[in-house]
């Protein structure tokens, strides 16, 4: 039994909150998060053991489907992602700076996932879809060379679901980007 999160994104809040009640009806997992993010979407992110979070992401884009936006299920999530969800990542040195954004919020947190798994890098800050009409985008920080890798791994990733929006990596940001950012 392995720990896993997933999140499930839908065009409307009445799927939204329906197929997260079937969620936690369908296996014991535990909701993270269920709410409205721009543009009037709902995403709902869960955690719990792979087989039951897998369970109950299958059961609600299966119903649901035609609503779907995206949706996403980490056997082995990169520890780095849930302090730059909610903004409790502390960076005491940034370097070059990577920017990867997304048309969907569930695309991000893959993103962040498969750039933190590539290179060492710190994740500063992933947005998910609030404030940005259902965009989402992440920040990370390291040598450029890491920074490069896990920028263009996430991009590739992404580009495959046509859930890709932009990227760019900056080798030296000027320290009032910085102070901008964190």
């Amino acid at each position: 039994m392995s720990k896993a999160i997933a999140m499930v994104e839908f065009l409307t809040v009445a799927t939204g909150v329906t197929a997260a009640d079937e969620m936690v009806k369908t296996s014991e997992i535990e909701l993270l998060e269920a709410s409205v993010v721009c543009p009037g979407k709902y995403i709902i992110l869960v955690s719990g053991d792979l087989s039951a979070v897998r369970a109950a992401v299958d059961a609600a884009k299966s119903k649901y489907e035609e609503r779907l936006v995206d949706s996403f299920v980490l056997g082995n999530p990169h520890e780095s992602i849930f302090p730059a969800i909610y903004g409790a990542t502390e960076i005491e040195n940034p370097k070059s700076l990577g920017v990867v954004e997304t048309y969907s919020a569930a695309a991000i947190i893959q993103a962040a996932d498969e750039a933190a798994k590539t290179a060492v890098v710190q994740l500063v800050e992933i947005r998910i879809a609030k404030g940005m009409c259902g965009k989402s985008y992440l920040f990370l920080t390291g040598d450029v060379a890491a920074v490069t890798a896990a920028v263009e791994k996430a991009k590739a990733d992404i580009a495959e679901r046509g859930m890709l929006l932009d990227t760019t990596v900056i080798a030296n940001p000027d320290q009032k980007v910085w102070d901008n950012i964190l």
